[in-house]
Order: C-alpha cells, then sequence, then structure tokens
C-alpha cells in the first residue's frame, strides 16, 4: 500500500535525508587510500548519533545487518560490509546511508572515486549518476514509476551497454525504510503505480560495467 505524505512529514523526512547527506558530506573529507571501510563505518555512526539520530540499518533484516553503512568496494554492488581491509588508490567505494531521526528514515548512497580510477570506471560512474538525474525527471505527478524505470534504463543500458540489476529496486521511504512503490531501474514508459503528490521515494540505480546478474556473498548481505 501506497504512504503519501502530508506536508508536516515531509518536511521531517528532508530533515533525516539532510542528515543522510551531511555524513556522506563528512564521509567525503576523510575518505582516501590507506583508511579502513570499518573505520569509515564507526565515524559515520558516530556522527549519526552527535546529530541525535540513529542508523537505519543497524539490526535491520533478517539476519540483522550488523554495521552503520553499507559499504561495497569495487565489485560490491550493494549491501557490502565494512571490515578491517584498507582503501586502495583506484578502489570506488559506495557508502549508503540511512538515518532515523523523529520518526522518519533517510537514505541515500554515494559512490566515491579514490585516488585514480580507469577511465572506463569514470565513464561507469557518470553514466550512472547521469541516469539518477534521468529518473528525477521523470519523477513528477501524473506519471507512472514504470517512466523512472525506463528513464534509467534507456540511459544506462541501452545507450551505453551497461547491466542493469533487476533484483535490487529503489523505494518509497518514510516512517518505513522500505515502503511501497519499488522503483524498479528497468522498465516500460506508463507502467506501474502512479505518482502523485507527497509520494517520497528513493530511486537507486545499480549499474554494472559487465552483466547484470548478481550474487550473495557467503555473509548473507553483499552483493556482487
Amino acid at each position: 500500500m501506497i504512504y503519501y505524505k502530508t506536508k508536516a512529514e515531509v518536511e521531517l523526512l528532508r530533515e533525516s535525508s539532510l542528515l543522510v547527506s551531511k555524513t556522506l558530506a563528512e564521509v567525503a573529507k576523510i575518505i582516501k587510500p590507506g583508511i579502513t571501510t570499518l573505520f569509515i563505518d564507526q565515524f559515520a555512526e558516530q556522527f549519526i548519533r552527535d546529530n541525535g539520530a540513529s542508523p537505519s540499518f543497524k539490526g535491520y533484516g533478517s539476519p540483522a545487518f550488523p554495521f552503520t553503512c553499507c559499504i561495497s568496494v569495487n565489485d560490491a554492488v550493494v549491501h557490502g560490509f565494512p571490515t578491517k581491509d584498507e582503501i586502495k588508490d583506484g578502489d570506488i567505494v559506495s557508502v549508503d546511508v540511512g538515518v532515523y531521526k523523529n520518526g522518519f528514515h533517510g537514505d541515500s548512497a554515494y559512490t566515491f572515486a579514490v585516488g585514480t580510477i580507469s577511465p572506463e570506471v569514470k565513464q561507469l560512474l557518470r553514466v550512472t549518476k547521469e541516469s539518477l538525474y534521468k529518473g528525477i525527471e521523470k519523477a513528477v505527478h501524473g506519471n507512472r514509476v514504470g517512466d523512472i524505470s525506463n528513464a534509467v534504463q534507456e540511459h544506462t543500458e541501452r545507450k551505453h551497454g551497461y547491466g542493469v540489476v533487476r533484483e535490487l529496486v529503489g523505494h518509497g521511504l518514510g516512517r518505513n525504510l522500505h515502503e511501497d512503490p519499488q522503483v524498479p531501474n528497468y522498465g516500460k514508459r506508463g507502467a506501474g503505480a502512479k505518482l502523485n503528490e507527497w509520494l517520497v521515494i528513493a530511486i537507486e540505480p545499480m549499474i554494472n560495467l559487465g552483466t547484470r546478474h548478481i550474487y550473495h556473498d557467503k555473509d548473507g548481505w553483499t552483493i556482487r
């Protein structure tokens, strides 16, 4: 069931989402070769708690996710575990942050290019970011979820030949971390749920340099 928000609820969601953005901005200041993703996770958790919020991801799901951030390095697509492994020059590091504040969740990820990355990886990051904004352009009253999905797929898969992950999707956001509707990164224009005012969604392009296929690591969470 789709849950439309009130103006007051949207403002609370905005506050939570701004804290996510601020957390990622703080991570941007410290991420570099030589530090561990576990250090980033602990740093982010402290910042979130210092700002009167709690991590949305910690304890979520079954088995329970044990960290504050999902940190996915290189071929890890999403939901990576922070570790004591050091980040290296040339790595791409996706940091996914969720916060819970005043009864509402914020959720966003950013992929950091550490040091000098290859031209093909740089293009992947650029095209994926472009696809996010292509999707946002279609997120207007009267359109449908499929209009967003199709815009992302057209730009990444059909125009550039990348693999669009099918099993992982964007979602509604509010009092629950994951709400209806699901927002796939592939689909047909005019299909899916209708977009109305006061709907809050997270658009999450998950794009592979190779094929669209993925698998779970033995930790039960990391997807590659």
